[in-house]
């Protein structure tokens, strides 16, 4: 007998305000990869797809985008007002 099957994973990889095409609104999107692996007795093997998408924090509207779209995003993100990718914390100067 052989078990094997899928399981999914999804990874939050950035924060960003963006205009949403949905509703309209500047609001959070979180920029999200989404992994499906193949397993095999239960153990996690190999992947079989990868998508990225951004999703809306204000109307929950998802939307696809490609590998690219998704490393410019998060490298506009880790570039942003602070300089801090996300995830890191961030130090305050006290005058």
């Amino acid at each position: 007998m052989i078990i094997f099957g899928t399981k999914g994973y999804l990874y939050q990889l950035a924060i960003l305000t963006l205009v949403c095409g949905q509703c309209g609104n500047p609001a959070a999107h979180t920029l999200r990869k989404r992994l499906t692996k193949f397993t095999l007795f239960f153990v996690p093997l190999f992947p079989i797809s990868t998508t990225y998408l951004t999703q809306c924090t204000f109307c929950g509207a998802e939307q696809k985008v490609t590998k690219e779209q998704a490393e410019q995003l998060q490298a506009q993100s880790a570039g942003g007002p602070s300089g801090q990718a996300y995830g890191q914390p961030q130090q305050h100067d006290r005058f």
